[in-house]
């Protein structure tokens, strides 16, 4: 685990910031895994992203990935250029 383990409630997204490298072309191919584990088999992905605080993880489902976001449960979304890592 790469971040601070938080809980998918605790995410403020006013502290999201860009990840030092846009990881968003490597990550493609996890994010869509992690979405069809999430929406097919209710499997939870680790998704680490970056914070002003340094780099957080959550364990969560993904419900959806859009061009510029991932979109996790209660309508959070969280910026594709924040992502570190994605791992399930």
């Amino acid at each position: 685990m790469l971040g601070e383990l938080i809980a998918k409630e605790a995410i403020d997204i006013s502290q999201i910031v860009p990840a030092d490298q846009n990881h968003t072309e490597e990550l493609r191919d996890k994010l869509n895994s992690a979405q069809r584990l999430g929406n097919e088999f209710k499997s939870k992905a680790d998704i680490t992203f970056n914070t002003k605080e340094g780099p957080k993880t959550v364990s969560t489902t993904v419900w959806s990935v859009t061009e510029k976001y991932i979109q996790l449960k209660n309508g959070i979304h969280l910026p594709l250029t924040s992502l570190i890592a994605i791992d399930f």
